[in-house]
């Protein structure tokens, strides 16, 4: 379950010296509760199924805000996986990327937060989708081709020495998303199997050389 992982996540993000500052108070898997519960209440029927929020902005108590400072951009980044896995546990989409703002609100009491969902479309109308990166950044994908390889002008540029210069790239062809192989040396694998061009779906991962990425649609 995504929050279950979240909690995991969370567990060895605020180990250490930030464990003490967040004993007792507010509990960063509460928000992590509440985004879930506001999917929830606020999808809808869509063209393509069950449409859920993707906009968060979350609003917290100045004395939480000050605890939580020092790992506000992990824990938004930690809060937007958490959207991306409940609407894959269940079946929910997305028009547009993931986005998680955290704000300070000097009206609310200690312990108090607030979460403002919305479903907010991509640029230019565009189905979300994304390149998750082995670092964990995303690439997310827009009207223009995403090419990985070596080069330097390369969207996505690895240093593996199994890759080749442009190696392969994703782009979105009518309403799918596919990935090609651009005559690469060692070739490109969706799942394991070599593919020349194919339609990806959520989750798939793409391997060039020895690098995996993964496709999301969110």
């Amino acid at each position: 379950m995504g929050l279950q992982q979240f909690e995991q996540r969370l567990e060895r993000l605020v180990e250490g010296a930030l464990s003490k500052a967040l004993r007792g108070g507010l509990q960063p898997v509460e928000i992590g509760r509440r985004l879930a519960r506001e999917m929830d209440l606020l999808r809808r029927v869509g063209m393509r199924g069950l449409i859920a929020p993707n906009s968060f902005v979350v609003s917290l108590s100045a004395p939480d805000a000050a605890r939580f400072e020092s790992f506000a951009d992990a824990l938004a980044r930690e809060l937007a996986d958490i959207a991306r896995d409940h609407a894959r546990d269940e079946g929910y989409v997305f028009v547009g990327p993931v986005d998680v703002e955290i704000h300070r609100d000097p009206s609310l009491r200690e312990g108090r937060f607030v979460i403002v969902a919305e479903v907010a479309e991509g640029p230019e109308g565009l189905p979300a989708g994304s390149l998750v990166l082995p670092d964990g950044s995303r690439v997310v994908l827009g009207t223009e081709p995403v090419v990985i390889g070596r080069l330097p002008e390369c969207t996505v540029v690895l240093s593996d020495p199994n890759v080749s210069r442009r190696h392969a790239e994703v782009r979105r062809q009518g309403n799918e998303v596919v990935v090609a192989d651009l005559r690469s040396t060692n070739g490109t694998r969706v799942n394991g199997i070599p593919v020349h061009e194919k339609a990806l779906a959520d989750g798939d991962e793409i391997s060039v050389g020895t690098t995996a990425l993964r496709f999301e649609t969110s």
